[in-house]
């Protein structure tokens, strides 16, 4: 059996978070954070072919009152691009609050101030979060009976 996994992105105009999921899709793990540069697009698809994407979670940023903000333009147009280089899909979950459930989870878990202030390590951790909520949905939609 061939191992298949989501993929879940925290797009920023400076660098891009990526967590993906383990082989059976239980867990999430913070993977790297990229630059979001001329180098993103060979960096990102050695990553796609690595471990097997079948589905990519982008992270859709709302104002607190789910209205678009300028960063909510960005990533559709980033996740329209996606779409024309890939041939794996793109779904995008709300991601108000992620960048602060990061925060917390780090400063738990990274005991060293000089670490924390890595702002790829929020990156990353951002996209785990994205990825946990996804995880969570596709969970609690089929424990109602809903596919999605």
């Amino acid at each position: 059996m061939e191992e298949v996994r989501y993929l879940g992105l925290d797009y920023g105009e400076k660098r891009i978070g990526i967590a993906i999921t383990d082989p059976l899709n239980l867990f999430v793990y913070p993977l790297t954070t990229l630059n979001n540069d001329l180098n993103f697009w060979k960096k990102f698809t050695e990553i796609l072919n690595q471990y097997h994407v079948v589905k990519i979670i982008l992270g859709y940023p709302l104002k607190e009152n789910g209205e678009f903000s300028s960063s909510t333009i960005a990533v559709i147009e980033f996740k329209e691009k996606l779409e024309k280089k890939i041939d794996i899909p793109v779904a995008l979950i709300d991601e108000r609050y992620s960048s602060e459930i990061a925060k917390g989870r780090i400063l738990q878990s990274v005991p060293s101030k000089r670490k924390r202030r890595d702002k790829s390590l929020l990156d990353k951790n951002a996209a785990a979060v994205i990825l946990e909520d996804y995880l969570n949905t596709l969970r609690e939609n089929k424990s109602s009976g809903i596919e999605k």
